[in-house]
């Protein structure tokens, strides 16, 4: 193979875990490509075009050609002699992995406290409104500068994702070693009605029942945006919907739930039994 072809051959890495490591390595500080020592590096790792990248005080860290390539074509890195820097795109390319595997106290918060109402009443929660895509649909303002929804929609949402959550409708990631075996033989498996306590199986047939309230057409959206947290744009890309559909659906899915959730006066009179003219008298007895 000549050099010229060798040149043009696309650089390709097992995984990104390399090259975020090589990223975070040369964005600590000046960094120099070597080569090994003779006689430090063996048949095959000479026939990879093993090499060394050199920090100083920091240490080295081995890469081979085909990783320089790739930092190189992917902009991640520009190479000035035997310099290598990281470029602006680098850097953000690592700091992916970082923000990754922080922990969840350290991830962006934005805690506030809204008041629920359920079965038995009011009560006040905890809600990361960084979390939920209610909070940010919450600060867009119609034409006429009104709320896009309402707090009775808002509301109605956060009622329907706290018995969701109650009902532990949303998967496992792991295995529930709450269960006893005895429950899971009983019913054929774990997560079945008989796992469940009385608050949770009544969250779900609460869920189950505003669902059905709001339909078919409108339950989908409102599961995957209030339940899931799923963002608008992923919601239309999932459902190969257009660009700020899934908004209005939603919209109209909170106006349905609301009215679920509270009834409008006129629907809770009293149904009119009777008519009688004005000197009718019941019959007693």
């Amino acid at each position: 193979m000549s050099v010229d072809r060798q040149q043009q051959t696309v650089p390709t890495v097992d995984g990104d875990g390399r090259l975020r490591a090589a990223c975070r390595f040369v964005g600590g500080g000046r960094t120099e490509i070597c080569r090994p020592a003779i006689g430090g590096e063996s048949d095959g790792q000479r026939g990879r075009g093993r090499m060394l990248l050199d920090g100083g005080p920091r240490g080295a860290h081995a890469v081979d050609e085909v990783l320089l390539r790739a930092l190189a074509s992917r902009g991640l890195a520009t190479r000035a002699g035997a310099i290598l820097t990281l470029t602006a795109a680098g850097r953000e390319f690592a700091a992916e992995e970082a923000k990754r595997s922080e922990p969840l106290t350290a991830r962006p918060r934005e805690i506030d406290r809204r008041t629920v109402v359920g079965p038995s009443g009011a009560e006040t929660v905890p809600i990361n409104a960084a979390e939920s895509p209610l909070s940010l649909l919450a600060r867009l303002k119609g034409r006429d500068g009104s709320p896009f929804i309402s707090p009775e929609e808002r509301e109605a949402g956060e009622r329907l994702r706290s018995d969701f959550t109650r009902g532990q409708m949303l998967p496992r990631l792991g295995a529930n070693w709450e269960a006893s075996v005895a429950t899971a033989r009983r019913d054929g498996g774990a997560g079945g009605a008989a796992d469940l306590t009385d608050a949770a199986l009544a969250a779900r047939l609460r869920v189950e029942k505003a669902l059905v309230a709001v339909g078919p057409e409108l339950a989908g959206v409102l599961v995957d945006i209030c339940c899931f947290l799923k963002g608008i744009e992923i919601v239309e890309f999932e459902r190969g919907w257009p660009a700020r559909s899934a908004k209005l659906m939603l919209k109209t899915a909170l106006s349905t739930l609301a009215r679920h959730y509270r009834p409008p006066a006129s629907a809770q009179k009293a149904r009119l039994l009777h008519w009688g003219a004005e000197d009718y008298r019941p019959r007693i007895g």
